[in-house]
């Protein structure tokens, strides 16, 4: 008969198509099972990477994926990004092992206790219920976008199953996304319809609910100047578009973004950075959000409307049909002559002959081909990825730790975009400090990319405490990383890799990418630390006080 695994290993292959794990006591059977599934499963060096790797494949393809750890230190590994994954609202579900039923053992420790300190909803299979629990696991994951802890006690997962398997295959009970009143929509449209600066700001979210075509529409209708988030490019006419808002955005593009009268944000929850501390729309601006949350997501939101994005927008659409467009996208000549888009290009070589990032980063755009998939860890580098590579729709990259603020999550992460995208190019951007902290998951990428780079913005330093702190008079050395070798750590596990000290360097790069081969090539960047990307400014200014003398 059937084990408790063996239902659980059915249950996933009727509705997931890939698992990311390490393989330990407490998940031995369910591998063993898994094995005679359609899953593929990709096996990762280090129980963090099960998740940022499924993580990372929910974020590049919108499909559900499963992680899989022991019990005890493999699941504590896992729980940085469990948070990661909650406050990303990413539907995940980790299948663990856990102590047995007759209680703790010394190694165990209470993994439910952990998941409810990250916010994370945990299940326990009973010998009765591996079907029906880890279909609860898989919709409420789905259901609630977060992460869901599916926890096998140690005992009972080679045990025979006494439920049975007919409804492993099922459709799963995910309810509808939520349709917007239709009297919040009358409010939104009557501040929209009196718009003379309209601006059209979108999220990650509006990408998932399919609201794109809707929105462009709209924003045609209104002569609106569009924006997006750091995760929400690519859903609008590049001729009318600011780009990235925020601390990344273009400056004179931020400054345009400043007088607008009517703000419509759809799908972006408006954190900190995207908001610019504050200071991205101007104090008259009438600020309308849409979003599948209860309540507004910042206070600065004067209008809310709750609900689906794509229903909403198509909403929007037909109470705004025949409307006069406010003509304002015609008349900003920054869209024509291209100062709302032109970047500082950067030197060739930094004052200290080391490589200036800006320069780096836009050649780098240059070289990688156009049908890149990429993901980056977290770190002071996010500035010059976020401010000269392209990105040609929100699936197609992920910045893996930035809602938990975390870094050392990008080698695995590369592992489930990879896995996600298999014929895309892939690319990790990743720091000397993240990269370090996840080498346990170099070998790991290197296996599972077809074709890519990982780009190590090596700067010797963990770069966002040198430009707080250092600035602030704080001892540098325990900010400091001593010179390492990314390159020769590459070709240990089989990449090819370039010590990148100069731009002419990136050319074995260029000629590696047009000759079409497969495999992996890693860039060693020598960037230098005296250059501060322009969100770090909005940072230090937030933390002002770190800079005042202190009293005696």
């Amino acid at each position: 008969m059937p084990t408790v695994s063996a239902h659980i290993a059915t249950t996933l292959a009727a509705h997931v198509t890939d698992m990311f794990g390490v393989m330990g006591n407490g998940n031995a059977y369910l591998l063993d099972a898994l094995a005679d599934t359609a899953v593929r499963y990709t096996a990762v060096r280090h129980e963090a990477g099960t998740v940022a790797a499924a993580d990372a494949y929910y974020r590049t393809s919108g499909h559900l994926a499963v992680a899989t750890s022991t019990y005890g230190p493999g699941f504590t590994n896992t729980i940085t990004p469990l948070a990661e994954a909650v406050k990303a609202s990413t539907p995940l579900l980790l299948v663990t092992g856990s102590a047995p039923t007759t209680g703790l053992r010394p190694w165990d420790v209470d993994q439910a206790a952990l998941c409810r300190a990250v916010g994370a909803h945990v299940i326990t299979v009973t010998q009765d219920s591996p079907v029906d629990s880890t279909r609860a696991a898989l919709e409420h994951a789905l259901s609630n976008r977060t992460a869901v802890v599916l926890e096998i006690p140690y005992d009972i997962g080679g045990l025979e199953a006494q439920d049975a398997a007919e409804q492993a295959s099922a459709p799963l009970a995910v309810p509808a996304p939520q349709p917007p009143r239709a009297h919040d929509l009358d409010v939104a449209a009557a501040a929209l319809r009196t718009a003379r600066r309209p601006l059209l700001l979108a999220g990650r979210g509006a990408f998932l609910s399919g609201a794109g075509p809707a929105l462009r529409t709209l924003a045609t209708t209104l002569g609106a100047v569009t924006a997006s988030s750091a995760l929400g490019r690519g859903q609008f006419d590049d001729r009318y578009d600011l780009g990235v808002a925020g601390g990344f955005g273009q400056e004179k593009a931020m400054e345009l973004t400043a007088t607008a009268d009517v703000v419509l944000v759809v799908g972006a929850g408006l954190n900190q950075f995207t908001m610019r501390f504050g200071a991205l729309f101007g104090e008259n601006a009438r600020v309308v959000q849409i979003d599948i949350a209860d309540a507004p997501t910042n206070a600065r939101v004067d209008d809310f409307v709750s609900g689906d994005a794509r229903t909403a927008i198509e909403g929007l659409n037909a109470r705004l049909s025949g409307a006069p467009s406010s003509g304002w996208r015609a008349s900003v000549t920054g869209f024509a002559d291209g100062s709302l888009r032109v970047r500082e290009p950067g030197d060739a070589a930094a004052s200290d002959g080391l490589l200036d990032p800006r320069s780096l980063t836009r050649r780098l755009n240059e070289i990688i081909p156009n049908d890149r998939v990429m993901v980056t860890d977290g770190g002071h580098f996010l500035g010059w990825v976020n401010q000269y590579f392209d990105v040609a729709d929100p699936d197609r990259f992920a910045m893996i730790g930035t809602p938990f603020q975390s870094i050392g999550l990008g080698l695995p992460s590369v592992v489930g975009s990879a896995m996600a995208r298999p014929d895309a190019f892939s690319v990790l951007c990743t720091g000397d400090g993240g990269g370090l902290m996840a080498l346990a998951d170099l070998e790991s990428a290197v296996r599972a990319m077809k074709r890519g780079a990982i780009v190590v913005y090596n700067d010797a330093a963990y770069g966002a405490e040198i430009h707080l702190y250092g600035l602030a008079g704080f001892d540098s050395s325990p900010m400091m990383i001593s010179g390492v070798d990314f390159a020769g750590l590459a070709r240990a596990v089989g990449a090819d890799a370039v010590t990148v000290n100069t731009l002419d360097d990136l050319d074995v790069f260029e000629r590696w990418v047009a000759s079409g081969d497969d495999g992996v090539m890693l860039l060693d960047c020598r960037i230098t630390q005296s250059l501060r990307a322009p969100y770090q400014e909005e940072v230090i200014a937030q933390n002002s006080a770190l800079f005042q003398p202190t009293p005696a």
